[in-house]
Formats: C-alpha cells, sequence, structure tokens
C-alpha cells in the first residue's frame, strides 16, 4: 500500500459526508419534524440515512486502506466509478429537488461535484 493523495482526498470527502449525514437528526430537528409524518415515512428517511452514513465511511476506509487495488484492479476501478457516478448524479438530483436559492445549498451542489471529480480523476491515470 502506498499513500496516495487523491484517494486521501476521496477519503476525507466521503467520512465527511458520514460526519454530516450523523448530524441531521439534530441540524434538521428530526424528531420534531419526523414526527409529522408516519411511522413508514420516518423509519425510512432514518435508516436510508444510516445506510448512507454505512456507505461514505466504508467508501472511505476503502480509499485510505486499498488505494492500488482501487486504480489497479477492474473492480477498484469500477467502485470508483461507481462513486464518481453517485455523486454526478447527487448533484443532478439536487437542480430536481431541492431548487432553493441559498448559499449553502449551493455549498452543498459545490461538495457534491467535488466529489464526482474527485472519484474521477484517479481513473484518468
Amino acid at each position: 500500500m502506498r499513500p496516495d493523495l487523491p484517494l486521501l482526498l476521496c477519503a476525507l470527502h466521503s467520512f465527511g459526508f458520514a460526519a454530516f449525514h450523523l448530524a441531521f437528526w439534530k441540524l434538521f430537528g428530526w424528531k420534531r419534524e419526523l414526527a409529522k409524518v408516519g411511522l413508514p415515512t420516518r423509519a425510512i428517511v432514518q435508516i436510508l440515512n444510516l445506510r448512507l452514513v454505512y456507505l461514505f465511511a466504508g467508501i472511505g476506509v476503502l480509499c485510505l486502506l486499498y488505494p492500488d487495488d482501487l486504480r489497479g484492479t477492474p473492480l477498484g476501478r469500477a467502485v470508483l466509478a461507481f462513486m464518481a457516478l453517485f455523486w454526478a448524479g447527487r448533484t443532478i438530483e439536487q437542480f430536481v429537488f431541492l431548487r432553493v436559492n441559498h448559499r449553502l445549498v449551493h455549498l452543498l451542489t459545490a461538495l457534491f461535484v467535488l466529489g464526482a471529480v474527485m472519484f474521477a480523476l484517479p481513473l484518468l491515470g
């Protein structure tokens, strides 16, 4: 295993989003807000959020522990492409579902684009 700055940055991006999603309960007042919806919706939102935390943390660990495999094997390159497309899709969904003109929304959009670019870069070289 060799140090790999681009994949280290991908790991930090992933861990940052994992931490951000763990903060959703407090940031968005989910105890109060999710009480307004039915039990199935409340459960689904929280379960999906926790699965995203798991995904982001797992991808971060893979970027740290397996940089050579991510860059040098078909499966590793597929994982990088999957994540680049994940972030590209998330960017598009931002414009479809969250049409809000607010600087924090724009910052998030930029971070989604950054994720798409960061995960695509190791595929280029």
